[in-house]
């Protein structure tokens, strides 16, 4: 089987790329996926108890009008609006989020080490050449010791000394002095930070539903169930797991780049061409795996909070949604029932027992007022997933990495766009992978630019 366009993954960015080639008038196209459903990442479902959950705490926010009305039409106005509420639990309290911009809510010893850091002369001064000094830099000794080290450390499972800043753009709210003791001293919030202040979500089904609509509407042009064991640049044939060959003129390909180069393309036939430089590069592409434990209860309570922080060793996870909040269809019985969605990370560098997760999740969620100790016999539902690929950390040597790849798969017809295709966390939200695929069809069609994914 010969097709002009073959795209491995059906998450958000493949289907992006395949949408789009279909507006384009490009109809030999063709969509592997290794799962029986579409979505990657960003896909969700529904436990045995009737509670859906998503693999993380997803939400949908853009940067771009292509992909607002994508979609809005693939929901046609069944999804909710909200406005972000977001905490941080720590010292017993909650935070308003962004911690560095309301530390007023910390106890007044605290309050004061985050500040006397901030002032003339106790600030790092000199430029930061990695993550753990740019905390300093930016943010004085006192917050970096409170949130910005602990949580970093539990959400990548990478030392900040690893890992670089230049990605952080606006994943980050950097902090004004002025504005903290401004609020410091007149008692006011600041929590309208970031591009995901305002956010929409699906009425049903997760965010899953939006690329299972997506999927649908590509019908036939997409192939679930379909794993690829080799990529063939030289003869630019794909292999499937099931004995298929399918050859092409264009591959995008949205799954790891670094199981690409060295099981993909390394289990080829021309395997020689991806050399030793190539695969030693690939072996410097770093990420984390993330557990996300989806604890479904019985009974309400009146916290209108979209998410959490958990920055301290209390709990396992750095992250919990209260995922009832974002559309009360998550849970099994809506307005009867709560969804709390936790996320924890794990990778060499902080190692977790997996097959004990969940206990400890819910010992968390007690330790940190999430659930009353009683609520533990009223836990309806218990869902779990464990992703070996959570987030592409942005390591010192991450783009020098992707400067060697790249340039070398495209010299191949071979283009590697998405979350891990890209390997690039600041430009791997939902719209902007959708949009990665969105732009490099543009390119192959039109000869536009790329703009979301570049170098």
């Amino acid at each position: 089987m010969h097709v002009k366009y073959l795209i491995i993954g059906a998450g958000p960015t493949g289907l992006g790329a395949a949408h789009r080639l279909a507006e384009l008038g490009e109809h030999s196209v063709l969509v592997l996926e290794r799962n029986p459903y579409a979505g990657g990442l960003a896909a969700s479902f529904r436990d045995a108890a009737g509670f859906t959950w998503d693999i993380g705490g997803h939400v949908v926010f853009s940067h771009y009008t292509y992909f607002d009305r994508l979609v809005e039409s693939l929901l046609d106005g069944q999804y909710l609006e909200h406005m972000r509420i977001a905490r941080v639990r720590i010292a017993e309290r909650w935070v308003p989020y962004p911690f560095q911009n309301n530390i007023r809510h910390l106890p007044p010893d605290m309050q004061w080490e985050c500040v006397q850091a901030l002032l003339p002369g106790h600030r790092r001064e000199e430029a930061p050449t990695n993550f753990a000094e740019w905390f300093e830099y930016v943010f004085g000794a006192g917050i970096a010791r409170h949130f910005m080290r602990p949580y970093n450390f539990k959400v990548w499972a990478t030392p900040a000394e690893l890992m670089s800043y230049q990605w952080i753009g606006e994943r980050v709210s950097v902090i004004d002095l002025e504005m903290v003791l401004r609020n410091l001293v007149l008692q006011q919030d600041n929590v309208s930070w970031g591009p995901n202040n305002l956010f929409r979500f699906p009425l049903h089904g997760g965010t899953g539903e939006i690329f299972t609509r997506l999927a649908a509407r590509l019908a036939d042009k997409v192939r679930l169930n379909t794993p690829v064991a080799s990529v063939d640049p030289a003869a630019r044939a794909v292999h499937t797991a099931d004995g298929q060959t399918i050859t092409y003129d264009k591959l995008l390909t949205t799954g790891p780049l670094d199981i690409l180069i060295r099981d993909q393309i390394g289990a080829s036939p021309a395997a020689a061409m991806a050399g030793d430089e190539l695969r030693a590069a690939a072996g410097q592409l770093a990420r984390n795996g993330v557990y996300v434990a989806g604890v479904g209860v019985d009974g309400m309570r009146d916290d209108d909070t979209c998410w959490m922080y958990f920055p301290e060793s209390n709990a396992p996870f750095y992250r919990l949604t209260n995922f009832h909040n974002y559309s009360p269809n998550n849970a099994a019985r809506p307005g009867h029932q709560r969804a709390l969605m936790a996320e924890t990370s794990w990778s060499d560098h902080k190692p977790e027992q997996l097959d004990t997760l969940m206990d400890k999740t819910v010992e968390g969620l007690v330790n940190t007022s999430m659930l009353h100790p009683d609520e533990r016999e009223r836990i309806a539902s218990r869902w779990s997933i464990a992703v070996d690929y959570g987030y592409p950390v942005p390591t010192l040597g991450r783009d020098a990495a992707l400067r060697c790849i790249q340039p070398w798969l495209e010299a191949h017809g071979i283009y590697s766009r998405g979350r891990f295709g890209g390997w690039k966390y600041e430009a791997a939200n939902m719209d902007h992978s959708v949009m990665q695929g969105v732009e490099w069809a543009g390119r192959m069609v039109l000869g536009e630019a790329e703009t979301t994914y570049k170098l």
